[in-house]
C-alpha cells in the first residue's frame, strides 16, 4: 500500500539526540558489548565506528537562532547548492546535506503550516537535480506572521531513505523549530519570495537555525528616509534663499 504522509515522529527531549535514533543506537551498542565480552576483536571494532557513525548522524544541538519576522532562517545543515531566481518568480535555495551533518530540520520562519505534501518516490543521490522530481519527498507550505508564504521541501537521498516529520497542517510554528528529520544523507529546498536579498551563494556551508539564508528588503522604509531627506534638503534650500534675500 503506497504511504501518504510521512512518518510521525515527535522532537528531542533533554538528551542532544534525535529519537528516531534510538532503534539504531541501541542494538548496535548491545552487540558492540557483546562482541567485546566474547573478545570478537573485529567485529567489536567495525560495530564500534558504526555505532560512533549513528551517534553523530542523530545528534541533534541546540541553536540560538536569529530574532526577526523578515529573516529566513536555513532550515537544514550542508552546502548550498544552488542560490537563484526561478522563471516561477521566487526565488530558490538548494542545500545538500552529506552523511556527516546534523539531520534534524528546522523552520525558517514563524508563522502556520498551510500545508503539507508527502510524495513517494525513488532514492538518487540528493545532489542531482532530477531527486528533487523523482526522490521521496515532503513539502512544506507556511503562512507567515508577516504576511508573506514561503516553501520547503525535504527530500530523500540515495542513503537516506525516510522522511520523519515533527508537525502538521494547522500547527503554530516558531522560526528555528524542528520540523522533522530526514534519515541518512538528503537535500532541503527552499522557495523564497522574490522581494528577499539572499544572503548566500553557491558553495557555502549553512547552519539550520543559525544562518540567515535571506532577508526581506525594507522597500517601503528605504523609500520614506529617502523622502524625509528630500524634503529636509527643499527646506535647507529654502532657508538659505530667505536668508540672501534679507542680507540683500
Amino acid at each position: 500500500m503506497t504511504e501518504t504522509k510521512a512518518i510521525s515522529g515527535r522532537p528531542r527531549g533533554h538528551i542532544p539526540f534525535a529519537p528516531e535514533g534510538w532503534r539504531f543506537i541501541v542494538p548496535t551498542a548491545i552487540l558492540v558489548i557483546v562482541c567485546w565480552l566474547l573478545c570478537w576483536t573485529i567485529s567489536a571494532a567495525v560495530l564500534l565506528i558504526l555505532l560512533l557513525f549513528m551517534l553523530n548522524f542523530f545528534r541533534d544541538p541546540e541553536r540560538a537562532t536569529p530574532a526577526g519576522d523578515d529573516l529566513f532562517i536555513c532550515p537544514a545543515d550542508g552546502k548550498v547548492i544552488r542560490a537563484e531566481m526561478m522563471d516561477a518568480g521566487h526565488q530558490r535555495v538548494d542545500i545538500f546535506m552529506n552523511v556527516f551533518n546534523v539531520h534534524v530540520n528546522r523552520t525558517p520562519m514563524r508563522g502556520r503550516i498551510s500545508h503539507m505534501q508527502y510524495v513517494p518516490g525513488k532514492f538518487v543521490n540528493a545532489s542531482f537535480d532530477h531527486a528533487t522530481e523523482e526522490n521521496e519527498r515532503n513539502r512544506f507550505e507556511v503562512a507567515c506572521d508577516n504576511g508573506d508564504t514561503i516553501a520547503f521541501t525535504q527530500i530523500s537521498g540515495l542513503v537516506a531513505r525516510r522522511i520523519v516529520s515533527y508537525v502538521e497542517v494547522g500547527d503554530q510554528i516558531e522560526a528555528g523549530q524542528r520540523i522533522g528529520m530526514i534519515r541518512f544523507g538528503s537535500r532541503v529546498n527552499c522557495e523564497i519570495p522574490a522581494d528577499y536579498d539572499l544572503k548566500v551563494r553557491v558553495g557555502e556551508h549553512v547552519t539550520a537555525g543559525l544562518t540567515v539564508i535571506a532577508c526581506k528588503q525594507k522597500i517601503e522604509a528605504d523609500s520614506e528616509t529617502d523622502h524625509g531627506s528630500d524634503n529636509g534638503s527643499d527646506n535647507n534650500r529654502a532657508d538659505s534663499e530667505e536668508r540672501d534675500h534679507a542680507e540683500n
